[in-house]
């Protein structure tokens, strides 16, 4: 076996991973909260990514290479992602709250193609903005974009330093988030018993828009170390990385953050080995997307409940 191959394969596949990952929690930690799968979340991921495209315009675009530049671009990517969270929550799902599941997951959809569509015929309408009918540059940042890193063989993109290190924080923040805090406390009470919750004075409906944002934030994270490693994004960006970061969470454990997190890192390992390894009419970039659904398929008929198991209360 070529050493130096195997390496380079495994930062790749830890750098998709991490990726996947970022996005898988948002779904996890929705679902530990109301039990209802937002395949929406995808798109709030390609929407985070034009958010930071939008700061990035705004403020001008002749600070291409500042590195500055990059926590405004968080910033603007965040609040854009947040805030069409918030709003899909309140005028699309809370009114279904107590509605049949089918009912608000077919909402989902609804809204995910409604959100490809108003970024796709609207988005370069508004003044300065590119088309977004085709896939748009995504800005370079000094520091993070550039050359690579040679690691005896092994390249290290500059731009999977920057994702691998945005999970490891993020991850960080969520663990000390959930469990030390007043708020994290009152999310936890509310995915085991929301209208306990709400006797004992929490107010649940708060606690679920700060899930919803909370994985908003982390999505739009993703959507910015996305556009930093292809160097374009697309409006029809978020609905395969959506899939295979809902994958990622089931994989390991829907509603277990850690889950979500090591689903990521293993379904990106799996791609990218798959792709590199298995020879012949199978092998090849052309399957990798099967491989992940293969993989799904798998779990989901030998340990439904994910590799580290499901934290969620069934309310039936």
């Amino acid at each position: 076996m070529d050493v130096t191959l195997f390496l380079q394969q495994l930062v790749n596949g830890l750098t998709l991973g991490s990726l996947f990952a970022l996005i898988a929690v948002g779904y996890t930690v929705v679902y530990g909260i109301i039990q209802l799968i937002n395949f929406a979340h995808g798109e709030i991921f390609m929407v985070g990514a034009f958010g930071a495209l939008s700061t990035w315009i705004v403020i001008g675009r002749a600070q291409i290479t500042a590195w500055w530049m990059l926590p405004l671009m968080i910033l603007g990517a965040m609040g854009v992602a947040v805030l069409t969270a918030l709003v899909m929550e309140r005028l699309a799902y809370r009114p279904l709250r107590n509605a049949p599941r089918l009912a608000p997951l077919i909402t989902a959809i609804g809204i995910s193609v409604f959100l490809q569509e108003v970024v796709r015929l609207f988005y370069g309408l508004i003044p300065g903005f590119p088309d977004a009918k085709a896939p748009v540059p995504f800005p370079a940042v000094q520091g993070v974009s550039g050359g690579a890193l040679d690691l005896g063989g092994v390249v290290l993109q500059r731009a999977a330093i920057f994702t691998l290190v945005a999970l490891v924080v993020s991850w960080t923040f969520l663990y000390f988030f959930v469990n030390r805090t007043r708020i994290g406390r009152a999310m936890q009470a509310t995915s085991q018993d929301p209208d306990t919750a709400r006797l004992m004075g929490i107010d649940v409906d708060r606690i679920i828009m700060v899930a919803f944002a909370l994985g908003a934030a982390l999505a739009a994270l993703a959507g910015i170390a996305h556009g930093l490693q292809y160097t374009n994004i697309d409006f029809r960006m978020g609905f395969l990385a959506g899939l295979k970061a809902f994958t990622a969470a089931v994989l390991g454990g829907i509603g277990n953050i850690n889950g979500a997190v090591v689903g990521g890192l293993l379904l990106g390992l799996v791609e990218v080995m798959a792709t590199a390894y298995i020879p012949g009419t199978f092998g090849g970039s052309a399957w990798k997307d099967v491989w992940a659904f293969a993989l799904l398929i798998l779990v989901l008929v030998f340990r439904p409940q994910g590799l580290l198991g499901a934290k969620v209360v069934d309310r039936a």
